[in-house]
């Protein structure tokens, strides 16, 4: 099983470079593959950001790329609960870290977007300090 970086993601997502998009490609196709939390994160941001990609759009990519046979996830369950937490409106990294609070007490934070959208989706405590 190897591990992939967020370019090797980007690349078989978008298509927008041929060549590495072939080889991103073959090596999903060849590959039992894993992919990491921080990337996954890392893909989000970049696919929104340099590709302006709608949240709808990026959930859906991701959905049938982590639905591949071969394709792992460091995170399964934390990864499955940012999904559904950013398909209800939570920024999607905010998600992951909530996801990843659940063993806490609570999540402090200073943003009260943030605060007020966790409340409505989770009873899990995220409050400010």
């Amino acid at each position: 099983m190897i591990s992939v970086d967020t370019n090797i993601v980007v690349r078989l997502l978008t298509g927008d470079d041929p060549e590495q998009f072939q080889k991103a490609h073959a090596l999903f196709e060849k590959e039992d593959i894993v992919i990491t939390t921080s990337i996954i994160l890392e893909c989000e941001w970049v696919l929104r950001y340099a590709y302006q990609f709608k949240p709808a759009e990026i959930m859906d990519a991701f959905a049938a790329l982590f639905g591949l046979p071969n394709v792992s996830l460091q995170e399964q369950a934390v990864i499955s609960k940012a999904m559904d937490w950013h398909k209800q409106n939570l920024d999607f990294a905010d998600a992951i870290h909530l996801a990843k609070s659940q063993d806490y007490e609570a999540l402090a934070t200073f943003d009260r977007t943030f605060i007020a959208k966790a409340a409505r989706i989770t009873d899990f405590p995220v409050k400010s300090p």
